[in-house]
């Protein structure tokens, strides 16, 4: 029905023409800044009067635009509008709902430039990062549609002699989806077109850092003619609204990615069974990581340094699959703590519209909270590059920052700090570095460098993580090429853009009839 998935190509900005393309887009969307969004629920604009101000995290004193709050009673209104949408969007056949999802890529695909655009103002993503964000958020709604007509197919089982027996997969019903600021538009439109395309209706809670981003999202969804109901959207404070819809007897499945700390007491909360409620929720995580890059003495250091500033300092390091730990061989410990010091003493720091590699990162909040894990390391290791503020249209800029001998159990080397700070560990040898490796309570993403085939196999088999990357940056998870999803304290590894995301939404009906 659909011609083979491949992923959305990325913009190359050496090309002028290019850039001049994005400063357009850019221009276009300052053009709607200030602007307010209401919540969508059932395809109809509504608005209780409570909003939530969306700014600039480069320039906090502009204003990105408001969006609408809800509360209680507009929960209660979006679920009950996704269960009304759910028998038909459930019945309509695999190949239409995918066709749904194929046309909402092609509105994203119309408007790329000037979503990452909204990106760039919105959460501080650089014009790369920007790109690659709603070119995920494509390959999602194209991968999902395609795999959508695989899971409509009937399941094969054994017959017996005088009966039809019959199994298939059904969807749930209505779930909420809690999505990060960090991927606003491609971890959001992941998590909520999965579920939709097996047959599922939902509710988006966005994060407050980026709302206006999943209002935009949610002109997409009305432009490429989804039928009302089949995704809601009801921006709001999380101890508020967020509680609640998971609370709620109608929610049937929650699809969540965020900090440890909220994943671990929303999967709490989701094993309540309240009054009305006629389920166990299915709850599916996704929880951060500590994620470590290993160097070992046989590595290609000239591929092996870029590879690790990238992955530690690419947007801030505000991804679950940064590096935030390089555990070094000690053979090669001081060649490489100065050739990547060297290397992070030239990253330029500035506005994410100007297209520097590192910009501010997400808040205030998040800025104070960097600053203080930096100055607590500095009680743990030695300071030798960044950790300093800096004074840019107060925006909320810090410098890369590497600590080095740090200590494996450290907080600098175990705690989740979702910024850009990378804490060197010294190894006595490769089996110390496997030791070290797996020495923390997450296990999403990691990589080793090493000429080694035998070391590069070991790693393959004990270095557990859900995605491991071998002589390559640890970032940067494609659409059904990587899926992607940790283990241990990383989550539910539900394995997003991969060939069996969407059966978590599905459960398995037998029907058996005696002839």
């Amino acid at each position: 029905m659909f011609p083979p998935f491949v992923n959305e190509p990325l913009s190359d900005f050496s090309v002028p023409a290019n850039n001049a393309d994005y400063r357009q887009a850019l221009d276009k969307v300052r053009g709607r800044l200030g602007g307010h969004f209401p919540l969508i629920i059932a395809g109809q604009e509504a608005d209780p009067g409570q909003k939530i101000v969306s700014i600039n995290p480069c320039k906090p004193t502009e204003i990105v635009g408001t969006v609408a709050a809800a509360g209680p009673a507009q929960v209660d209104r979006a679920l009950d509008a996704a269960w009304r949408a759910f028998p038909d969007w459930a019945a309509y056949p695999a190949e239409a709902r995918a066709t749904a999802l194929v046309k909402l890529a092609a509105e994203m695909r119309r408007r790329k430039l000037e979503l990452a655009a909204w990106e760039t103002l919105e959460a501080s993503k650089n014009w790369l990062e920007a790109v690659a964000d709603v070119a995920e958020a494509i390959d999602f709604c194209e991968y999902y549609a395609r795999q959508a007509l695989d899971f409509a197919r009937p399941l094969p089982v054994h017959q017996l002699p005088g009966e039809i027996n019959q199994s298939w997969l059904q969807p749930l019903g209505a779930g909420a989806v809690i999505p990060p600021w960090n991927f606003p538009l491609a971890i959001l439109v992941g998590m909520a077109v999965g579920p939709a395309a097996a047959g599922n209706t939902v509710v988006i809670k966005p994060s407050s850092y980026t709302p206006v981003i999943g209002a935009i999202f949610m002109e997409l969804a009305a432009a490429a003619d989804l039928p009302p109901g089949v995704i809601n959207l009801i921006p709001g404070k999380g101890d508020d609204v967020g509680d609640y819809l998971v609370d709620h007897a109608k929610t049937r499945f929650i699809n969540f990615t965020g900090s440890r700390l909220v994943g671990l007491r929303l999967t709490a909360r989701a094993a309540q069974v309240h009054p009305g409620q006629q389920w166990l929720k299915r709850a599916f995580t996704e929880l951060g990581g500590k994620d470590a890059v290993v160097i070992d003495e046989t590595a290609d250091l000239d591929a092996a340094i870029p590879a690790v500033v990238a992955s530690a300092f690419g947007f801030q390091g505000q991804k679950c699959s940064a590096a935030s730990r390089l555990i070094v061989v000690k053979e090669v410990y001081d060649t490489v703590v100065e050739r990547l010091v060297a290397a992070v003493r030239g990253i330029k720091v500035g506005p994410a519209e100007d297209n520097f590699p590192v910009a501010a990162v997400i808040s205030e909040t998040q800025h104070k909270m960097i600053l203080g894990e930096i100055e607590s390391g500095k009680g743990e290791a030695r300071l030798v590059a960044g950790g300093q503020a800096l004074d840019l249209d107060s925006g909320y800029f810090i410098e890369p920052t590497i600590f080095t001998d740090a200590a494996p159990n450290s907080r600098l080397s175990q705690h989740e700090i979702f910024g850009p700070v990378l804490a060197v560990i010294k190894a006595g040898d490769f089996e110390d570095a496997v030791r070290i490796f797996n020495g923390t309570e997450y296990g999403l993403t990691g990589g080793l460098f090493s000429r080694s085939r035998e070391r590069l196999e070991r790693a393959r088999r004990e270095f557990n993580v859900g995605n491991l990357y071998l002589n390559r940056k640890i970032t940067g998870a494609l659409v059904g090429v990587q899926p992607f999803g940790g283990f241990k304290m990383s989550g539910s590894n539900a394995k997003a853009g991969g060939p069996d995301y969407l059966r978590l939404f599905l459960e398995m009906k037998t029907v058996a009839e005696k002839l």
